[in-house]
């Protein structure tokens, strides 16, 4: 059985496609459908369901998959461990980020080049729930999210950050409620510009206005944060948003922003697969993480 095989079956499951999941392994079609048809004869079981096409995996295929995946973690360890042993200077790191803490991401990358200097990292956004599975699968090492949606009983490890503040945020020439905190009632007649409703963010903000039993005034629902952010610069919408989500431009040229009470602080933080074999690279960062506390910067 050869690595490269596992390599193939991952890629199947990924594209549910043999030409794509050939192109993106730099092999022939013909190449990797031989590859996965000699993995099959060597376990001695049918791992695709397939005529000319792909058709998924079978149940005894998707058990070798799992496997798959944890062998190629695995292996992926094992030569940031050689890596590191070499150069302690490098590595490789994939996280995944909910939107409404991307802002936290460059001060992290700072934090975490300061002890791994040449430090690769990709960055994929993505939902708390996502982000679970992809940890799962070892197809992120930290994720950034609500702790409060690890799910209990979890092979995970977490580190809060901060506690998420909501605020209201406009432009400078949108005439809000003079006081610095003010309740979800003096909100409802705002037009506001906010997260979509699957959004755990989103989920709060509805929550604090069927507490305060009003109903807000919405104009525009998005996940994308860009979008929020060019809205509420050109002064045509407010929005409620965790501090960690404002933009850059805070200030005298920037936007004004209100507290809102009462509100539901739950904590963000990373999270990671709990592991007594992790790589020489992820304990490092996470001694990091475990230093960090960053309720003082993001609060209002």
């Amino acid at each position: 059985m050869f690595l490269r095989q596992l390599t193939y079956l991952l890629a199947l499951d990924r594209f549910h496609h043999f030409s794509r999941a050939a192109e993106a392994c730099g092999v022939s079609q013909p190449a990797l459908s031989a590859g996965i048809r000699q993995l099959e004869a060597e376990l001695g079981i049918t791992i695709i369901q397939r005529n000319r096409r792909f058709y998924g995996l079978t149940a005894e295929g998707e058990r070798v998959l799992a496997w798959a995946r944890q062998t190629l973690a695995a292996l992926d360890g094992l030569r940031q461990e050689a890596a590191l042993a070499q150069d302690v200077a490098g590595g490789s790191l994939a996280i995944g980020v909910i939107p409404a803490a991307i802002q936290v991401v460059p001060l992290l990358l700072e934090r975490f080049r300061a002890v791994v200097p040449a430090l690769h990292v990709e960055v994929k956004i993505c939902s708390s729930r996502d982000m679970v599975h992809l940890l799962r699968e070892h197809t992120l090492q930290l994720g950034l999210m609500y702790l409060d949606q690890v799910p209990a009983d979890s092979p995970f490890e977490t580190s809060a950050l901060y506690a998420e503040v909501p605020v209201l945020a406009a432009a400078k020439s949108m005439p809000l409620p003079a006081a610095k905190t003010i309740e979800w009632k003096d909100i409802a007649a705002v037009p506001l510009c906010l997260f979509t409703t699957e959004m755990r963010s989103r989920q709060l903000v509805d929550a604090g206005f069927r507490n305060a039993g009003v109903k807000p005034t919405i104009l525009l629902e998005t996940n994308a944060l860009e979008l929020l952010h060019a809205e509420l610069l050109s002064g045509r919408l407010a929005s409620i948003l965790p501090v960690a989500a404002l933009p850059e431009r805070v200030g005298p040229e920037g936007l004004q922003t209100r507290r809102i009470g009462p509100s539901a602080s739950p904590d963000v933080g990373l999270v990671r697969l709990d592991q007594s074999n992790g790589t020489a690279l992820l304990e490092r960062v996470w001694s990091v993480v475990r230093a960090l506390k960053l309720d003082d910067i993001y609060m209002p």
